[in-house]
């Protein structure tokens, strides 16, 4: 009889698990999948793109429930675990199921976060995370006018957009003077500032919302300076957190998410976790290429191939709006001991700012032109000795290679 491995959560990261565990040993395990969802796995980057109508939900249905059929998996759909009993080694769902398991594998996720503020529980409030949020703005957007955004990070942004070209009147809500300010510098911020104006979007800047307002539903935004602003619909996004509960309730050590050594091996050795819930070396990721360096390393493991170790992740961000162009990777805002390659070309709207230290690439900001981020980033994650390119270095890749 071949060893169960049970799959708690069906996103991104723990199917690209399955996939490349299925192409190292197809025949090792009985595999069975608990998805809290109905759609099969789908790729949560583009709900941003089905929200401004580039693309439809079956376009982002990476894995269809035929998919798991044809590869013997059973997708329990629409029924998440809500027990996990480590001393049986079981988990049970919310309908009843329970199943014994040799290797678990977590992968739950996270959590929109939302401000502990009053009126928040009230209708019309939700954050921007899975198919369900979106199906909830394109029904505001075809019945209501005003949305508050709140958040001017990369999510925020997109919903932002998102519903702008739905036809809604859109205020987006930041805290801080700059968006994006844990990806952009101040002169990238503004470049995106004046684009986002110039597409008739409402910002609101070093504002810190209050209260959300309405009796039967939400009817407005109150700010601590004043000055509400009238709202059908409020998409907070202001973060995602771990959503650990689960593994909090079996006993499994946690932190600020599920703590995993470079293996993606919990404190338990027949459970693994990936993805967004996961702690490794004292960080959290929420971007996709880490979850998809995560999910190589689990495979490998659960394989029983054990020879690849998780180091970490150097992230980068790329916003995700039609006709606007920013990556951004590494410590792009430098300190002690570093200096500054600028090029800016304000006509064709287009700024680049590297980072270099000790004749290494240590950060990148690109604005309008974003085709030589990858290569940026590859350079950042090697740590290239750049001198000989030092010269060339902000004109790009095919520049570098032509000199």
């Amino acid at each position: 009889m071949k060893p169960k491995l049970i799959v708690v959560g069906n996103g991104m990261a723990s199917i690209r698990v399955v996939e490349l565990l299925l192409d190292q040993a197809p025949d090792l395990y009985d595999i069975s999948v608990f998805d809290g969802e109905n759609h099969g796995s789908y790729n949560r980057i583009l709900l941003s793109s089905v929200l401004a109508g580039e693309k439809n939900t079956a376009d982002i249905i990476s894995y269809p429930p035929s998919w798991y059929a044809e590869r013997g998996i059973a997708l329990h759909s629409g029924d998440p675990v809500v027990a996990i009993n480590r001393s049986r080694r079981t988990v049970k769902s919310k309908s009843g199921v329970e199943l014994r398991y040799d290797r678990l594998l977590i992968a739950t996720g996270s959590l929109p976060a939302l401000l502990p503020v009053p009126g928040v529980e009230l209708p019309g409030v939700i954050g921007f995370r899975n198919l369900e949020d979106v199906a909830t703005m394109l029904d505001a957007a075809s019945r209501l006018r005003y949305a508050v955004v709140i958040g001017g990070g990369l999510l925020g942004i997109e919903a932002a957009n998102g519903l702008s070209r739905r036809g809604m009147k859109v205020t987006l809500v930041h805290r801080s003077d700059s968006l994006l300010n844990q990806q952009l510098d101040a002169a990238a911020a503004a470049l995106l500032r004046a684009t986002l104006r110039e597409r008739k979007l409402e910002l609101r800047l070093n504002a810190e919302t209050r209260a959300i307002i309405g009796r039967e539903r939400v009817t407005a935004v109150s700010f601590k300076e004043g000055a509400d602003v009238s709202a059908d619909l409020v998409v907070m996004a202001v973060g995602i957190k771990p959503n650990i509960e689960l593994a909090k309730k079996c006993g499994l050590r946690c932190d600020r998410a599920i703590v995993v050594d470079d293996t993606l091996q919990t404190f338990d050795p027949r459970i693994y976790a990936v993805g967004e819930c996961v702690q490794h070396r004292g960080n959290t990721y929420g971007l996709v290429a880490p979850l998809w360096e995560q999910a190589r390393v689990c495979a490998v493991h659960l394989a029983q191939f054990g020879h690849s170790r998780y180091p970490g992740s150097v992230t980068s961000a790329k916003l995700k709006v039609s006709g606007i162009d920013l990556f951004s990777t590494g410590d792009f805002i430098g300190g002690a001991g570093t200096e500054d390659l600028v090029y800016r070309d304000p006509r064709r709207g287009i700024y680049k700012r590297l980072v270099l230290k000790q004749q290494r690439l240590v950060g990148a900001v690109l604005y309008g032109d974003v085709g030589d981020g990858p290569w940026y980033f590859d350079l950042i994650k090697s740590g290239t000795d750049i001198g000989p390119l030092r010269d060339q270095l902000v004109f790009g890749k095919s520049y570098c290679e032509a000199a």
